[in-house]
């Protein structure tokens, strides 16, 4: 075959491009190589020297040339390696790829063997080297000679390099070399296989059946790629080889093992670097052996479908290349590992955000923080169970035999094989034994005396080895004959179905997950070339609203995933497919949750954390099987090259079936059935959509109300403890289909979104024409009085409108779904819905109405979704943390006093679980003010105070109202104290403790909040001050007052056994209506001597700095002197608290500091230490009447038993509480 072959016009449809020889170039000798950083003062025999590429043919490919330096460079990555005849010289096989300009990439399959030197000047060279590198070794022993003594001399001379020198006159010398192929596709077992085969031929003693040359040209030029969903047979040396290619709608090839990889690294350590590959970290593999470097390395990145690594992706890093260790950009590579080298001594430029993965010693070492991978505890089970039905360790671990072993009994099998051998293997394989053997047996299975004798035998431990030997000899040519399969082949099968198995389990992962990517993703753009000018500066992907559908527990990850480039790249594929035909990846992908979306129309799972198992594992390897056992097509066998040469030209017919392959798969449209297919269809539809939204609504209304939910009638839905939001993101999934059934007019993807812009047009264009307001069940707003909150109307364009407004979002399902979590939130859903579909001349025309089909089935699930208006939602304040809301606020006064003005500068603030305003500034009196303010979410707190300036500093308050002005939430924040010095307790400023007002209706379409009336006190008892309370009729018993603090303690206990999600707000606890600072004022109020002479009142807190005086007056107070220790820590910290307290810059008042004081004491579980001290204290018996309960023993005693209840429970007080205290 001569070297200036070319390659034909058909070359990318070959299975092979090149074929190459890498090794000793006898004219140019011994090169050292000093980019793979060797060491001179290592024996030569160690040292690497310089490879070449020997041949490679053909010359050059267009569509494939060929890179001399690259391919010499990654087929002898450490240069040409020496050994003589004692040293090991097994064969050893590894890959490489090499990725062009365009992103496309080349798989190189290397077997590198050792071949003795025949070159007397290369042995010559080797032995002068030897000779110097002694000499260098004597001179360096000899200048030592003065500081070791002699024995030591003697120990390290004893030790050298003899064992390993060469002596060209004793020794063999053998020097490696590497046969290469080089192919399109990732087929590496067929590789591994046809190389090893040649390398077979050229050390056997027996000539092969053709030239060499005969098997290379056929493997170059007359085997085809298989088409896609076909397998392809065609011939080595001695045996043939097969290879399968997936069908157009299975995973793409991949011929790694990827058991190899596991078992490497073991399940759970594969899925952390999996993790960190997803989140674009930088990652180093690290093994002695080339090919785990590639396997781990492709087998991580097929496992990524359908996404692709992006950026730098070199799994073997040749030395010369290590600089690229330093890109400060996301990278795979692999680093090949010397012997003997520690990992501490390894220094690496990154390691911040580097995942290290030591192959050999099978660990990794993570970056300090990233998400896990959803469901990551049951996705390992899932893989753990495919493992082991394989026979597999999950735990992995390097359990298989080492590889020189393997591959030196693999040898020694094929040799076997192709002796008399053999014949005899052939023969079993027709199912033929020997004639007397055979009659044998036949008597002896015919014999029932012989069977019982057999069984008595076998019991008594007595072995029939003749007959055993013949049953299972018999045995096992039925199994061979079984497709004619060797067991090397059968091994292959089984791997191949392990492979697709543990991919199809990862598959299904991201099936789940992104199984309604396609509706988040945002297509504004005309035509590709528009899209591609303002790529940078558009938003492809609408991620916010896709986060607000996903299970909470998948959020960390997704959040960050999404982010990610090959996330982008994905996108951009989808959106540039509606001009170029689909990226193969991504048909296979939509293929799949189409597929999945057929198989689950009536009933689709819901969006849930809940872990679902991969069905397609058995499909997947019986198709996979089916191909490896029934070949499609076989090559044309190799012939010798001077006879004429027809090459074989089917592959063209192929790539046109293939291309054919694609138009047969068409589903048929709903268009081509006849009219009462259609009618039917239809029907069944709804009545199954129908069922549905009964279902669902169910299901969320059992979550909202638990056991009230079974005794109203629901208790036969399914309850699985699905999340909230999950249950809402499938309502909004079920609704979309809802409209989008016999759809026929629609602008974007969202088919409910489209019909509410058709109707905002018209309801626009008739308010322009009307000159008034937009009607049909809306109301103006409504002042009930200069003080009080306005009505809110009731509008659907107004809440489309809020949507619209919400930069954040930016599809059309995302507005159509953050309408329906308004809409829910606010109670109104049934009632929107109903309000669009009321204009009934839009409705006929989006969509059409068949005549089986009658309209009121349609109009069923308003009543369904009525029926969630029973329950309260935040699922939008919930989901849009991050947006602008108007709210409102109304400070209303007790104007019966006369005090409903003020001539000071009154400010606001108002707290919520997100958040809080900052201080607002109140224009004198006037009580109404709105503010815009980043999401809040429930609203705990608001702040209310003034600066006591002016003649009227004195302001006596009723209550504050806040609304949310989008989704219409009231809180009532209860006060009912005076603010200004001299008067209550001296208060400037009042923390207010909020409570969610239920809304309420007057005629349909006004939801209001109704207020108070003006002219009496709140309906709740007002936050009034205790002494107020001495001398009314009303006071509550020694009973009452014990029943209301172990009520307030077990409130606090529930709030933390329930889910985190389900608390609702501490403080309202701790200093709401019934708290715990209310039960306890009245505890402390319980006999407390407070009017005064003149009416002047006295507070507990009077009390506290009373005592705290007494404490720090040590001169004065003698009986404190011999106090226990615990008590006099206890004095101490009170004391400490008080003064902390007094101190701080705001003037809350007296009621306000022991508020303060006592939630700053169950935080930090110091009441039941306080309470002993004030009832010792000698202060009591001048402020408290003897009945008392304070100065109970008995009743102290219980009430610190049940405060210390709390202790158990991590309690938290929000900033408006403890601002300015410093402790």
């Amino acid at each position: 075959m001569s070297a200036n072959m070319s390659g034909s016009g058909s070359a990318p449809c070959r299975f092979a491009h090149y074929f190459v020889i890498c090794g000793i170039d006898n004219e140019t000798g011994l090169e050292p190589d000093a980019l793979a950083g060797e060491n001179f003062d290592q024996s030569p025999l160690k040292r690497t020297f310089k490879s070449k590429v020997l041949a490679h043919y053909p010359k050059n490919i267009e569509c494939n040339p060929f890179d001399q330096d690259a391919v010499n460079m990654l087929c002898m990555p450490k240069g040409l390696s020496f050994r003589t005849q004692r040293d090991s010289r097994t064969p050893q096989f590894h890959s490489f790829l090499i990725t062009r300009e365009d992103g496309s990439r080349t798989y190189g399959f290397v077997h590198t063997f050792y071949e003795e030197v025949t070159s007397p000047q290369i042995c010559s060279a080797m032995q002068t080297l030897h000779q110097m590198h002694q000499a260098d070794m004597d001179s360096l022993a000899s200048s030592l000679d003065e500081v070791e003594s002699p024995s030591s001399q003697g120990g390290r001379r004893s030790c050298g390099c003899s064992g390993e020198g060469y002596d060209s006159v004793r020794d063999t010398l053998y020097v490696s070399k590497a046969m290469c192929l080089i192919t399109p596709m990732p087929f590496m077992h067929s590789c591994k296989g046809f190389l090893s085969q040649v390398h077979r031929a050229v050390i056997s003693h027996q000539p092969p059946p053709l030239p060499l040359e005969s098997y290379i040209y056929n493997i170059l030029y007359e085997v085809p790629l298989p088409p896609p969903g076909r397998s392809l047979k065609f011939h080595g040396v001695y045996e043939p080889i097969l290879c399968q290619r997936p069908g157009v709608g299975e995973l793409p090839l991949a011929d790694f093992p990827l058991s190899e990889a596991f078992q490497l690294l073991g399940v759970e350590n594969l899925v952390q670097i999996f993790t960190c590959v997803l989140l674009e970290m930088q990652i180093l593999l690290y093994s002695q052996d080339y090919q785990r470097l590639m396997v781990v390395a492709e087998g991580i990145t097929t496992l990524l479908f359908p996404f692709q690594w992006q950026h730098v992706y070199v799994p073997i890093l040749p030395a010369s290349l290590l600089h690229f260790l330093d890109a400060p950009v996301p990278y795979l590579m692999g680093l090949q590992s010397k012997e003997g080298t520690d990992r501490s001594k390894l220094e690496l430029p990154q390691e911040a955000n580097l995942c290290f993965v030591d192959i050999d010693n099978h660990c990794i070492e993570l970056p300090e923080e990233f998400p896990q991978f959803p469901n990551k505890t049951e996705f390992i089970q899932e893989l753990s169970e495919v493992l082991l039905s394989f026979g597999l360790s999950p735990e992995g671990g390097n359990t298989s035999p080492d590889p020189a072993v393997s591959m030196q009994t693999s040898t020694l099998e094929k040799e076997l094989k192709s002796t008399s051998l053999s014949e005899l293997v052939d023969d079993r394989r027709n199912g033929n034994l020997g004639g007397e053997a055979l009659d044998v047996l036949e008597l002896l299975q015919g014999n029932p005396t012989l069977e019982r004798l057999q069984a008595l035998a076998k019991r008594t431990g007595v072995k029939v080895a003749r007959l055993e030997a013949l049953v299972a000899g018999q045995k096992a040519v039925g199994e061979e004959s079984v497709g004619g399969r060797s067991p090397a082949e059968e091994e292959e099968l089984r791997n191949a179905k392990l492979n697709v198995q543990l991919r199809e389990v990862f598959a299904a992962r991201f099936a789940t997950m992104f199984a309604d990517y396609e509706s988040f993703v945002i297509q504004n753009s005309p035509d590709l070339e528009s899209w591609l000018t303002n790529r940078e500066q558009m938003h492809n992907f609408d991620k916010a609203s896709f986060l607000s559908d996903q299970p909470e527990p998948y959020l960390p990850f997704l959040s960050h995933f999404i982010e990610t480039q090959m996330f982008a790249t994905f996108i951009d594929n989808k959106i540039m497919s509606q001009w170029e035909e689909k990226e193969p990846l991504l048909r296979v992908f939509d293929g799949r949750i189409e597929k999945a979306r057929l198989y689950n129309v009536r009933a689709p799972s819901l969006r849930s954390s809940v872990y679902q198992k991969c069905t397609f594992l058995k499909e997947s390897a019986q198709a996979i099987e089916q191909r490896l056992r029934k070949i499609d097509h076989t090559a044309i066998h190799p012939h010798l090259l001077d006879m004429k040469i027809v090459r074989f030209m089917a592959h063209d017919k192929y790539m046109q079936e293939a291309r054919n392959l694609g138009k047969n798969l068409r589903q048929p449209k709903l268009s081509d059935l006849s009219p009462a297919v259609i009618a039917q269809t239809n029907w069944k539809f709804v009545e199954g959509l129908l069922k549905e939204c009964k279902m669902k609504t169910k299901r969320m209304l059992v979550e909202k109300m638990g056991r009230e939910a079974v005794e109203l009638g629901h208790g036969e839905a399914n309850i699985t403890g699905l999340e909230e939001n999950t249950l809402i993101a499938s309502l909004c999934d079920l609704l979309e289909r809802i409209w989008s059934h016999g759809l026929q007019v629609k602008q974007g993807k969202s088919a409910l979104w489209s019909h509410l812009l058709h109707y905002q047009a018209r309801e626009e264009k008739n308010e322009q024409l009307s000159e008034s307001p937009v009607s049909n069940g809306q109301e103006k707003r409504k002042l009930e009085s200069s003080v009080g909150l306005p009505a809110l109307r009731v509008s659907l364009i107004q809440d489309m409108r809020h949507i619209q407004n919400m930069g954040e979002i930016k599809t059309d399902v995302g507005r159509a779904r953050a309408l329906i979590r308004l809409s829910l939130e606010k109670k109104l859903l049934s009632q929107h819905l109903k309000q669009l579909l009321s204009n009934h001349s839009l409705t006929k025309y989006v969509h059409a109405h068949h005549k089986n089909l009658k309209l009121y089935k349609r109009y069923q699930f308003l009543f369904h979704l009525l029926s969630l208006n029973a329950v309260d939602y935040f699922c939008f304040t919930s989901v849009f943390t991050t947006i602008m809301i108007p709210y409102r606020a109304v400070i209303i006064p007790i104007k019966k006093l006369s005090n409903a003005m003020t001539t000071s500068n009154p400010w606001l603030c108002v707290s919520g679980e997100l958040g809080d305003s900052g201080i607002l500034q109140i224009t004198k009196n006037v009580l109404e003010m709105t503010f815009d303010c980043q999401n809040l979410g429930k609203l705990t707190t608001v702040q209310l105070g003034h600066d006591n300036s002016g003649l009227l500093a004195k302001w006596l308050v009723d209550c504050v109202m806040v609304r949310n002005e989008i989704t219409g939430h009231t809180y009532k924040f209860p006060c009912g104290r005076w603010l200004g010095k001299g008067v209550d307790d001296g208060s400037l400023e009042r923390v207010l403790i909020g409570e969610f007002v239920v809304p309420c209706s007057d005629d349909d379409g006004v939801r209001g909040t109704k207020t108070p009336p003006l002219q009496r006190s709140p309906s709740q008892i007002r936050r009034i001050s205790i002494t107020s309370l001495t001398g009314r009729g009303n006071k509550p018993t020694t009973v009452q007052i014990q029943e209301s603090i172990g009520e307030a303690v077990n409130n606090i206990i529930k709030h933390f056994h329930k889910p985190e999600k389900e608390r609702g707000s501490l403080t309202v606890l701790l200093c709401g209506e019934g708290g715990l600072v209310w039960a306890l004022e009245q505890f402390f109020h319980h006999g407390f001597r407070s009017a005064r002479i003149f009416q002047k009142n006295v507070f507990v807190w009077d009390f506290y700095e009373k005592v705290v005086a007494f404490v720090e007056n040590a001169d004065q107070i003698g009986d404190l002197q011999e106090t226990p220790e615990p008590l006099g820590l206890n004095c101490e910290s009170f004391c400490r608290y008080v003064n902390a307290i007094n101190t701080m810059p705001r003037n809350i008042g007296k009621d306000g500091k022991f508020q303060l004081l006592v939630c700053l004491g169950a935080r930090d579980r110091m009441l039941p230490q306080w309470l002993p001290l004030l009832a010792e204290c000698s202060v009591i018996t001048r402020m408290y009447e003897e009945n008392a309960l304070l100065r109970d023993k008995l009743t102290v005693s219980s009430l610190v038993a049940v405060l210390e209840t709390l202790h158990d429970f991590p309690i938290t007080l929000e900033s408006s509480l403890t601002k300015s205290v410093e402790l």
